[in-house]
């Protein structure tokens, strides 16, 4: 990951915590607080960040970067177990639409 993506993810997770940790933020039921605990680099465009909450608890949240558009920049979503379940299923499709997309290249 390049030091200006670096720089920019780093940004963007340290205010999505600060964000998270809005005592009236839908969902925060319990009033927990947000920090970022550990950025992890999984490819050019894509990293867990680990967020821990002052319940001792921790959270994990995917980011994944858009290069191009209205949209460009880092973007996030905390995924679920079934989220998880249907993008395993998804790489073999992704997996799929590459191998009958090889032969249009020549």
């Amino acid at each position: 990951m390049n030091k200006q993506l670096v720089k920019e993810l780093t940004a963007v997770a340290e205010s999505v915590a600060i964000r998270f940790s809005r005592k009236d933020r839908d969902g925060n039921f319990n009033g927990e607080t947000f920090e970022v605990t550990e950025i992890v680099p999984m490819s050019e465009h894509s990293a867990s960040v680990i967020m821990s909450k002052n319940t001792g608890k921790r959270a994990a949240f995917f980011f994944y970067y858009i290069n191009r558009g209205k949209s460009r920049g880092w973007k996030y979503f905390v995924p679920t177990d079934s989220h998880l379940l249907g993008m395993h299923a998804f790489a073999h499709y992704k997996l799929e639409v590459e191998r009958f997309n090889y032969k249009h290249n020549f």
